[in-house]
């Protein structure tokens, strides 16, 4: 029914998961209203792999010596290490300019095509890469170029991540291209989930409960578990598979948009130097994501 290689379904599942995704950053924000941003993180995955438990069970004769450290780089790249640096980041900047910033994954996408597996990027690709790299100093220097001490280091924690979220895109495409989508999520929770109970188990989970809003902040990490991580993942490994990393990396086109939408219904406060911030930085995005020229109107 749901066929990716037809291109109308490859588009239905960009918008898809740019809306799951854009709301992933204000269900993060949620989470923090009760847990820490180790709680949320550790739960998001904890879960994550007990819902995907039967499917990893069954998948588990698919490892082999080829694909376990793609597969173990994909968990701790893709999923692991992004998990905590994004819950760490918002717990000082807004959910909208972590959105915003998390545009920057098709760049990476690119270079670490680049320079992990020698995949050449065309002269627009690299416009593109320098203009978003513009587009992310203004935010995370808040437009002042004067001095370090004026860089949002909470903001260069989701421009790390979205540097691990290129290498993953890279790693499934050319490593990983005899496994479904669904195996790879599957597989990779596997390999990260316990590690992720351990460290939720070691934290205080008695103080959390002693807060008003733990129920609410549970449930918000239960379903950006379900939704920002199973069920999107799924989507997106299987849209790499029959487009290209960059294609699928470039949802993050959309996202941004979500992502504002969510955080002005939740009272951020959006800036005109954000806005003009994010334009830039879309405009590098779709550059970056260009394999030839494009035509003129």
């Amino acid at each position: 029914m749901f066929d990716l290689s037809k291109k109308r379904w490859q588009w239905a599942a960009m918008l898809f998961m740019a809306f799951v995704w854009g709301a992933s950053f204000i269900l993060m924000k949620r989470g923090l209203d009760a847990l820490s941003y180790v709680q949320v993180a550790a739960l998001r995955i904890f879960f994550s792999f007990l819902i995907l438990l039967p499917l990893s069970i069954k998948n588990l004769k698919l490892i082999n010596r080829q694909n376990f450290w793609p597969l173990l780089g994909c968990g701790l790249l893709g999923n692991f290490f992004p998990a905590f640096l994004f819950t760490l980041s918002e717990t000082q900047i807004s959910s909208s300019l972590a959105g915003f910033l998390n545009g920057l994954t098709p760049f990476f996408t690119v270079i670490a095509g680049l320079l992990l597996f020698k995949h050449k990027p065309n002269a627009f690709q690299s416009i593109g890469v320098l203009i978003g790299f513009v587009g992310a100093s203004i935010l995370i220097t808040n437009g002042n170029f004067s001095s370090f001490g004026h860089v949002n280091l909470y903001a260069l924690l989701v421009v790390l991540a979205t540097m691990m979220y290129g290498i993953n895109s890279n790693i499934i495409r050319f490593k990983l291209s005899g496994l479904t989508g669904v195996q790879i999520t599957s597989l990779i929770f596997f390999m990260i989930g316990i590690p992720a109970g351990i460290i939720l188990i070691s934290t205080d989970i008695g103080a959390a409960m002693q807060h008003p809003a733990f129920a609410t902040s549970i449930l918000a990490t239960i379903v950006l578990a379900t939704f920002g991580s199973v069920i999107t993942l799924f989507v997106y490994n299987n849209l790499i598979h029959h487009t290209s990393a960059i294609f699928a990396s470039s949802v993050t086109y959309i996202i941004p948009f979500f992502a504002l939408l969510w955080g002005i219904l939740d009272g951020d406060h959006i800036g005109a130097l954000q806005i003009v911030s994010l334009v830039i930085i879309l405009i590098g995005v779709y550059l970056s994501s260009l394999r030839r020229k494009p035509k003129l109107l």
